[in-house]
């Protein structure tokens, strides 16, 4: 085996490497429907959704949004992360917590975001 087949063959298991690093760092990705179908099951465990943002209400880079997925709706509490406004296509991953209170409105089976991605 010459040089550029060794160096080819550790490209290619260092990206393989690479990839599975990335996948098990990634949390799972849930629709909307299935949190809030149990959302128990998830409470405490980090998941990530996609979806359209439809509602925002914010100040200082603290506040809450609701991102809908086609399957359902949910609240995301994001503190430190800013908050996106109406229309935005988004991913977020975060934990799935019982309720959050902001601006004196209690929001019930929420995401305390962790990570976005637009």
């Amino acid at each position: 085996m010459n040089k550029i087949d060794v160096l080819r063959k550790s490209l290619l298991a260092a990206a393989v490497l690479a990839m599975l690093l990335c996948l098990a760092a990634c949390p799972a990705l849930k629709s909307i429907a299935e949190i809030n179908r149990d959302p128990a099951r998830f409470m405490n465990k980090e998941v990530s959704v996609h979806g359209t943002v439809t509602e925002s209400f914010g100040a200082l880079g603290t506040g809450v949004y609701r991102v809908d997925d086609g399957t359902g709706q949910l609240w995301v509490f994001s503190n430190g992360y800013g908050v996106p406004s109406k229309g935005a296509e988004i991913g977020v991953a975060g934990t799935i917590v019982p309720t959050v209170t902001f601006a004196g409105h209690s929001y019930a089976t929420v995401m305390r975001e962790t990570r976005r991605r637009r």
